[in-house]
């Protein structure tokens, strides 16, 4: 099998234990602090990171990667789920979950700025119009004008893209898992303390808020990001980012079974819309850039 398909596999394996966070997220805030649990589920995934690269004895970082790796982490493990949480003490998972539509023309921009990626023009054309579709499902279903629950997602879109970037391009190097591992690793001097120091009182939090919890811990702050950071690497940046965009549809549903939230039967239709966008997109990106030497 062809690296890119690899990777376009590794990327839909990655969105698929993504897509129960925002609905994980919002179970553990009913009862957790967000900062608390911001600072828990990377500190948990961070001490099992950290017994990975020691059971597989990986090489420590060279001081270059240093930087690419805090950036990384400042996106996925503090940012997009400081912001998210914070967004889901306003609003609904399932509103939550239509803004990630745009995450993937986010990760684009920032593949393009930091990975040095060169997409062609119909390539931009797909991404744009499959974030348009959810974009327009946000607005119809959500009702309203923007609160500062959208505004914390637009920050987590923008912030994440960035850490999605600069993750993949250096997952291209160090592979994968050793990049999500070592920007948990690297976060820990912030978030164990911090984790420690805000414990709950346990007997007011209940299974549900624990469940919650320990899924964005080990499925979303790690299992997730290893498939993820690998499909970037394989399949680049841009292109597989597209994938994401099956990612708000996916919870959605989520949402709907596991809190009842009310989903519209518009959702299969902009499904449908979707996946044609990220098929287009895939087969877009295969082809050469005008002006490029194949």
């Amino acid at each position: 099998m062809e690296r890119t398909t690899l990777g376009w596999i590794n990327g839909v394996i990655g969105v698929v234990l993504f897509s129960g966070t925002l609905p994980a997220t919002r179970l553990a805030v009913i009862d957790l602090d967000p900062f608390y649990m911001t600072m828990t589920r990377a500190a948990v995934a961070g001490a099992l990171g950290a017994v990975l690269l020691l059971i597989l004895r990986e090489c420590r970082p060279l001081r270059g990667d240093i930087r690419p790796l805090l950036v990384s982490s400042l996106g996925v493990v503090i940012g997009f789920p400081l912001f998210t949480a914070l967004a889901l003490e306003h609003i609904t998972a399932a509103r939550g979950m239509v803004f990630l539509g745009l995450l993937p023309l986010s990760t684009a921009v920032f593949g393009v700025w930091r990975g040095g990626e060169r997409m062609p023009m119909l390539f931009w054309l797909f991404a744009g119009l499959g974030s348009v579709f959810v974009a327009v499902y946000a607005i119809a279903s959500g009702g309203g004008a923007a609160g500062t629950g959208d505004l914390y997602m637009v920050a987590a879109i923008a912030i994440c893209g960035l850490g999605y970037a600069e993750g993949g391009r250096l997952s291209r190097r160090l592979g994968g898992w050793q990049v999500i591992c070592w920007s948990l690793v690297l976060s820990l001097p912030a978030t164990l303390p911090v984790a420690l120091l805000m414990q709950p009182d346990w007997h007011g939090v209940g299974v549900p808020a624990l469940a919650g919890l320990a899924y964005v811990s080990v499925f979303s702050m790690l299992l997730g990001f290893i498939f993820w950071y690998t499909g970037l690497a394989q399949g680049g940046i841009a292109a597989v980012g597209q994938v994401q965009l099956l990612q708000p549809l996916l919870g959605l549903l989520l949402a709907a079974v596991i809190l009842g939230e009310p989903v519209g039967w518009d959702l299969a239709l902009v499904l449908v819309a979707v996946v044609a966008c990220v098929a287009g997109a895939r087969r877009a990106s295969a082809r050469p850039v005008r002006g490029e030497i194949v």
